[in-house]
């Protein structure tokens, strides 16, 4: 069989049939021919067993023994039983059948896989007095049988395990790439002639490796099958060792060429620790340990050194199938063209994903795209050409707002108007100092006027506040048209940027209910965060703005540690606490709404989430359950809560006594708690201060722009 013409068969993922049928002419394939998700072709068994052993694309490779009548079930056992299956089956030999497809009276492919076993069996049987065992975890011989109508294909599955299976993955990440998927990834990226001119390959959401390392032996010349232990060949009768040793032979000594004459860089970066140690420890099975190198590192950090050769990024990030929906990854993705735009300019890329919705929030438009297919998921291989780092502009959403000249149609328009510029002069310096995007520019300075005006880069969210009972209602009302009137034409913003909401006592959980449907978030900075707000559908925006020293302070202190944030709302101090590089962090909330927010703001910063644990749970009762120990705590509970998914009212001074142990109970020891609410009657119980070392800390909290009102909240700084 050695010179002997085979007729073969190649499957692969669909959307990679070109390039493999590419790969096996190389290999020295004839009569090759593309079909749906397969290749045909023919060649002898040296052919054959180089094509299990080199092809990085192919999952089996399928020796066919025949094409054979399947009308029928009776004529299609005859025509099985036609085979001689002596040939391929010694005694003793253990058998699995792969039976796919229908034919006219079998349309289950279980059945259809026992029938063909029976008409094998059958056969051996009658002729020599034995039958093989059947094995469905590790057959001697594995039989694919392909039925399409009144046909059938019957073949040896020359490669036993799917080929994707290179032998070095054994464990994965989350929504794991198949190896030969990965390595297709790479060739429709360009990596190959890449990699022949130096240049460097960048992972930079690298999960177990498996882009990097499909990129190694690429460009080391290895053999993708070098480490498989088992082949379908193994044991069939039709097995010729000797050939099958030289072409092994000839891969050991092109992988040994190869690894010393590679030129290229690899690099992977990872955030989360278990992950990375996973990925090396696959590199250390590949033997690739020297030449590829992986970080821990999340996206937020990404930087690339200016020295490094540019080459390609390729990334396969999250997509909404796997992990996460599109609505919370569109920030992820926006953060990935952000960054690869800064830290590669003039470099190619190549972004894998099924959503092109995701893939237009990288901000950067595709020269070419592939369609492929992630198992029975259609996705698309985006490749880039990025473009070079560009000067920003500054503009007027950023720093200091500029003082507009207005005249106000009223008396008392203009009395407010001269206030808002007023506090617009006296701010200014430390707005552009602090680089704020987000402050209080007036608190009901002047009571005939009681709102409360926000500014978030070029929008304003105005808040009024219920009048006293001794106001008059027409006069309140004639006020707040005045200070409406003034605002726009003071700050230079158009009337649809000014947002105006009333507050009033809230009672329940009426602050968190939405009053409009627009969906629309805003992106602010603060310090080194980014921050999503929507200003139009709840009473607050996601941003407690006088909580900004205290998520600041968090930022400074949580380097290293393991974090904890509950009653976490939107997730902001969690942000604060990743971005200042917090070895992990939880946040617990009992509003799925204000997690899957929390959920985009880390992956607006590039903190890919499987560090960063959001937990949805009432927090009393979580506290409860939770065994883990946190090194800083932060909670800001709200004062009084009704919600039926509580076991009961939450009222923070009835209940801060057991809430405060209760966290305390999960602080590391020479750790912090930091508490804090907005109940302006709230008692400390002073059973506390005799248990823990207690410090209130509320005025080194409240930033320049709520002076005016001090007791806008009240925090503790708590710890053994």
């Amino acid at each position: 069989m050695s010179t002997t013409m085979l007729t073969l068969f190649a499957s692969c993922p669909k959307g990679v049939e070109s390039l493999l049928a590419v790969e096996l002419k190389e290999l020295g394939a004839s009569d090759v021919a593309e079909t749906v998700a397969g290749v045909s072709f023919s060649g002898n068994l040296e052919l054959a067993y180089r094509s299990c052993l080199w092809s990085r694309l192919a999952s089996r490779i399928l020796l066919r023994l025949a094409e054979v009548d399947a009308t029928d079930k009776t004529t299609f056992y005859h025509e099985l039983q036609s085979i001689d299956w002596d040939e391929h089956l010694d005694q003793g030999s253990s058998i699995r059948i792969d039976f796919n497809g229908e034919t006219p009276d079998i349309t289950h492919t279980r059945f259809g896989s026992q029938y063909v076993k029976d008409a094998i069996v059958d056969q051996l049987r009658d002729r020599h007095g034995w039958r093989p065992s059947v094995s469905n975890s590790q057959p001697d011989v594995r039989i694919n049988v392909h039925a399409r109508n009144k046909r059938a294909f019957v073949a040896i599955d020359l490669a036993g395990q799917s080929l994707h299976e290179r032998g070095y993955r054994l464990e994965a990440g989350e929504a794991p790439l198949k190896e030969n998927l990965a390595a297709a990834l790479l060739h429709r990226a360009g990596w190959p002639e890449v990699a022949k001119q130096g240049g460097t390959l960048l992972d930079p959401l690298c999960g177990s490796g498996t882009l990097l390392i499909e990129a190694a032996m690429m460009a080391a010349d290895i053999a993708p099958g070098l480490l498989r232990v088992r082949y379908g060949f193994d044991k069939w009768m039709g097995h010729v060792p000797k050939i099958w040793l030289a072409v092994l032979e000839e891969a050991r000594e092109r992988r040994t060429a190869g690894l010393s004459a590679i030129k290229s860089t690899i690099i992977g970066y990872e955030g989360l620790a278990k992950i990375v140690g996973r990925a090396r420890a696959n590199l250390q099975r590949a033997g690739l340990s020297k030449l590829i190198t992986i970080q821990q590192q999340e996206l937020a950090n990404l930087k690339v050194d200016a020295d490094i050769e540019p080459g390609l990024v390729i990334a396969n990030p999250p997509y909404g199938e796997r992990m996460g929906d599109e609505t919370s990854l569109v920030y992820l993705y926006k953060h990935l063209g952000e960054k690869l735009k800064q830290e590669t300019p003039g470099w190619q890329a190549g972004i894998f994903t099924s959503s092109p919705a995701l893939a237009r929030s990288l901000g950067m438009g595709p020269k070419k795209s592939y369609t492929l297919f992630n198992g029975t998921l259609s996705c698309k291989l985006f490749l880039y050409d990025i473009r070079e780092r560009q000067e920003h502009q500054p503009d007027k959403t950023e720093g200091v707002w500029p003082v507009v000249e207005f005249k106000a149609s009223t008396p008392g328009g203009e009395m407010f108007a001269n206030r808002l510029k007023k506090n617009l002069r006296l701010m200014a310096k430390w707005v552009k100092k602090e680089g704020i995007d987000c402050y209080r520019l007036y608190d009901a300075d002047m009571p005939e006027y009681a709102v409360a005006v926000d500014i978030y880069k070029d929008w304003v969210h105005v808040q009024e506040y219920a009048a006293p009972k001794t106001i008059d209602e027409d006069k309140a009302h004639q006020r707040l048209l005045e200070a409406l009137e003034v605002i726009p034409g003071v700050l230079g913003i158009p009337e649809s940027h000014v947002v105006f909401k009333r507050r009033e006592r809230q009672s329940g959980k009426r602050q968190y209910e939405k009053l409009e449907q627009s969906g629309d978030m805003l992106e602010v900075r603060e310090g080194q965060c980014r921050l999503l707000v929507n200003l139009k559908d709840y009473l607050d925006t996601g941003l407690f703005l006088d909580h900004r020293k205290m998520r600041l302070r968090i930022g400074r202190e949580a380097e290293g540690k393991d974090f904890l944030n509950l009653f976490c709302y939107t997730g902001t101090a969690t942000i604060h606490a990743a971005v200042g590089g917090a070895g992990s962090t939880t946040s617990v909330d009992l509003s799925n709404t204000y997690l899957g927010w929390a959920r985009k703001n880390q992956l607006l910063n590039g903190l890919v989430d499987r560090k960063h644990r959001l937990e949805q749970a009432d927090c009393v009762e979580w506290l409860k359950q939770e065994k883990r120990q946190y090194d800083l705590i932060f909670m800001d509970p709200p004062t009084f809560s009704n919600s039926k998914r509580m076991r009961d009212v939450f009222d923070i001074q009835e209940v801060h006594v057991e809430l405060i142990n209760l966290a305390m109970a999960r602080l590391k020891k020479g750790g912090v708690l930091y508490f804090s609410n907005n109940f302006r009657r709230f008692q400390f119980a002073e059973a506390l201060n005799q248990q823990f070392k207690v410090e209130e800390i509320t005025g080194s909290t409240i930033d320049r722009d709520f002076q005016r009102r001090p007791g806008i909240h009240r925090s503790w700084r708590i710890q053994y």
